[in-house]
């Protein structure tokens, strides 16, 4: 049971996600609800405070009477639930639901402990809030996404419950959910925040890493591949830069390749044997960039995916609507908690550095189908009669195209802003839609390196290093190898290499 008592951590949603751990809200954290529900509603009385006794944006400027505040709160809720486009999957709706649930749980927000509970009961019993791609413009809070999270909560809109999309109302029927109590300011508070853009990006970071860990895999078994020389994942050279992600990226290649019989040291070839006789070396004496400089290339993409899980956590445990309320100061700060820079920044450098990942997995790709540059395998490994069959040919095409439109989508969105809400809202994070994007770009990338994979299976079968490879690369071939067994004759691989894109996106490399 995850207890909110305490700070999250990228562990705690990873267990909610995949293993669903339910979630208790804890004492600490129903006394903290309870004290700023109790709180705001005193010092709301005969003050103006945002969102409680106001409209909305521009609308700020009218009083609302107290008989109103609750139909203040519902008409929010329901004229924002508009959302556009598909469905976002029920793996990031939990991811968001979760992220919303601990931030209002720190008491900053002043709503009704039914609000939590709720929604944590609706995390617990794997009920999914029907929420769209499009929406909010991640300033003022992801307000069109979490909209249709506060329609649910009260019982309206739409939920997705094993699989099928159903009213809400007939979901908390069947499984006795109250829907959440509208008191104060429950709607804003619950739309009026990162939540959408964090949760998102949160799964994304999770992929992300999985990802990684498998181009490392690939880049580790094409050097077992080409044979090639070992010093350029050496500690020596590697320690010489100072970036941690460069060193770190070096070390798993060199524990990957320990025991191979296929990659070579130096001092055994060209510094000794009499190279000073030679005059032409047949082969290569550093290798291409695409496998000499893996450090260099997938280090950065390391750094910048611990920076942003580092800014990511840091905002899923952050109060981040408006106003702040604050029990021990006895005050209400208004402000733009709501603004969703932070997140929208680390998911265009994250959608950057998943994009160089997908590059060089295509040109390591390109390598090992083009028999002029490896000089070892035959064309598109082409195991079949040369002219008449056409091995990975025809998949290589696909992992291009991906990898081109992964190009296109690292334009940013964090520059991207256009003021909207009567220019109330003049300048914007664009959050939602950057984890989108990214979200996007990462699934593309499983695509290529599906594909890379799969050229490297097929390198595997015709090389018959079996007994000579690493036992790192070993774990993993039988397993592979059932996915995607031998081409000999031509046949039709959308399959197999989905299957293996699934295998990457579900499993560990290492």
């Amino acid at each position: 049971m995850l207890n909110l008592d305490n700070a999250l951590e990228i562990t705690d949603f990873y267990q909610v996600l995949f293993d669903n751990k339910k979630i208790d809200l804890g004492e600490i954290t129903q006394t903290r609800l309870d004290e700023s529900f109790n709180f705001l509603k005193d010092f709301s009385r005969n003050k103006i405070i945002y969102g409680v006794n106001t409209g909305f944006g521009p609308m700020a400027q009218y009083k609302i009477h107290d008989e109103d505040k609750i139909k203040l709160q519902q008409n929010l809720i329901r004229s924002h639930s508009s959302g556009a486009g598909a469905l976002m999957e029920p793996l990031y709706v939990k991811a968001l639901m979760l992220a919303r649930l601990n931030t209002l749980c720190l008491g900053k927000s002043g709503i009704h402990r039914s609000v939590a509970e709720t929604l944590s009961t609706l995390i617990n019993k794997e009920v999914t809030p029907v929420i769209f791609e499009h929406g909010g413009v991640g300033a003022s809070g992801d307000l069109v996404q979490l909209a249709h999270l506060a329609l649910v909560i009260i019982g309206e809109g739409e939920v997705i419950y094993k699989g099928k999309r159903r009213g809400t109302s007939v979901v908390f029927k069947e499984l006795n959910i109250q829907p959440a109590e509208i008191k104060i300011r429950e709607g804003l508070a619950i739309m009026n925040g990162t939540s959408a853009m964090t949760g998102i990006g949160i799964v994304n970071l999770i992929y992300s890493e999985r990802l990684l860990s498998w181009a490392v895999f690939c880049s580790s078994v094409i050097n077992e591949i080409v044979e090639a020389y070992d010093d350029h994942l050496s500690e020596e050279l590697n320690s010489s830069k100072l970036h941690p992600g460069q060193q770190k990226i070096a070390r798993k290649m060199r524990e990957h390749l320990v025991d191979s019989k296929l990659t070579r040291d130096r001092n055994d070839h060209l510094y000794s044997n009499g190279a000073d006789n030679n005059t032409f070396f047949k082969e290569k004496v550093q290798e291409y960039y695409s496998l000499r400089c893996v450090p260099q290339i997938l280090g950065p993409v390391l750094d910048t995916i611990d920076t942003s899980l580092k800014i990511l956590i840091e905002e899923v445990n952050s109060a981040n609507d408006n106003p702040i309320i604050d029990v021990e100061t006895r005050h209400v700060y208004h402000g733009g908690n709501f603004h969703g820079d932070y997140v929208s920044l680390e998911m265009d450098k994250l959608r950057l550095a998943v994009t160089k990942t997908s590059m060089l997995a295509e040109r390591q790709l390109n390598y090992l189908l083009n028999s002029k540059l490896n000089d070892i395998l035959p064309p598109f490994v082409n195991m079949g009669k040369l002219g008449l069959n056409f091995g990975m040919q025809g998949a290589q095409f696909t992992a291009v195209s991906t990898t081109a439109e992964n190009q296109m989508l690292s334009n940013s969105m964090y520059v991207h802003s256009i003021p909207n809400n009567n220019d109330n809202q003049d300048i914007v994070s664009m959050g939602a839609n950057s984890a989108n994007m990214t979200k996007k770009v990462i699934e593309n990338s499983f695509e290529v390196l599906a594909t890379e994979l799969a050229t490297i299976i097929q390198a595997l079968y015709f090389l018959n290093f079996n007994e000579k490879l690493s036992s790192a690369t070993k774990s993993k071939l039988e397993k592979l190898r059932e996915i995607i067994p031998q081409i000999k004759e031509d046949r039709p691989l959308y399959e197999e290499i989905t299957n293996l894109k699934e295998f990457l996106k579900n499993n560990e490399a290492y």
